[in-house]
């Protein structure tokens, strides 16, 4: 053997044993048989399968998870016949039929012609760094859905009403459909808070909440803590009648919950006050003003005595 073949063996031998003691996995696939010239060892520790049981391309494909496997292996074959570099994150199957994620990031050799000679490639453990991003998106998820709900009662809360209102009004504005809400406040809660305290004033806006959540029944109604003692319900394609029908069962439902209240100066019961209003909206109406509109009403209904409901100013 001449001094500069043995050299080219011994750099070849050092090269390999660099690529075989990293964590990403090399292979080179040659790109007119479709077969795998090599891959590394590391792949049966990370997948189970053996160097030798990957021959083909096909061996490549079937260990993709099947929800992954046809948009995967597309991508990277019309990538590789373009000529392209590419990177790819999929689901790989173990031998013992668990998954693990992959970042397959692949280089095209080309001949002097510009043909396609091989593709070669590092395979990555991408698994914790997915299940990380997991995480996140489920926190992310859990902080929009603490950011939209009510801290104590746990319904939607005045940021989540805004949002619906908007959405609401620009729906029945272009439809020209009525759109309803009733706005209502519990009587005398401060009275309330001073003589059973704060936790049970706590409690009691939980229950209230609870009952006042199956006032509205369909789908589409919408249900929040306005703030405070106030809570307000949005209920799109409802004429002011039918608005009037859900105020008395709310009326009824809090009735129900039988909760005392011994410094109420209408009721020893714990009661509610409620301002109903509609409206079909025109370009010249504004939600703001619509909800302070109702708002007095509320007042009104306070005026009025307290335990009942106002529908008009």
């Amino acid at each position: 053997m001449t001094d500069i073949a043995a050299k080219m063996e011994a750099d070849s031998a050092v090269y390999k044993t660099l690529l075989e003691s990293t964590k990403a996995i090399p292979w080179k696939i040659d790109w007119a048989t479709m077969k795998f010239a090599y891959i590394g060892p590391q792949i049966e520790s990370l997948l189970g399968w053996t160097p030798s049981s990957w021959v083909g391309v096909e061996d490549w494909a079937a260990r993709i998870h099947p929800d992954e496997r046809e948009s995967i292996v597309n991508f990277c074959v019309a990538q590789s016949q373009a000529g392209v570099d590419h990177e790819a994150d999929y689901r790989a199957l173990a031998k013992n039929g668990e998954t693990v994620w992959i970042r397959d990031v692949v280089h095209v050799v080309r001949n002097d012609d510009g043909s396609v000679n091989s593709l070669i490639g590092f395979m990555f453990d991408i698994n914790e760094r997915k299940k990380t991003e997991a995480k996140l998106i489920d926190l992310q998820k859990e902080l929009e859905t603490l950011s939209f709900n009510d801290g104590l009662t746990g319904v939607p809360n005045r940021r989540m009403f805004d949002s619906v209102m908007e959405m609401e009004w620009a729906n029945a504005r272009r439809n020209s459909q009525p759109l309803s809400i009733i706005l209502l406040d519990i009587d005398y809660f401060k009275q309330y808070n001073d003589h059973y305290g704060h936790i049970q004033g706590d409690h009691c806006l939980k229950q209230v909440a609870k009952a006042l959540s199956s006032a509205a029944t369909r789908s589409h109604d919408f249900f929040a803590r306005f703030g405070g003692e106030e809570f307000i319900l949005v209920l799109p394609e409802t004429n002011e009648k039918s608005a009037l029908t859900v105020a008395e069962r709310c009326r009824s439902l809090i009735f129900k919950e039988q909760i005392l209240h011994e410094k109420s100066q209408v009721s020893q019961i714990l009661s509610i006050s409620l301002g109903v209003g509609t409206i079909i909206p025109s370009h010249h109406d504004e939600p703001i003003k619509f909800i302070e509109a109702v708002d007095r009403r509320l007042y009104q209904a306070k005026r009025n005595g307290r335990n009942c409901i106002a529908s008009s100013e």
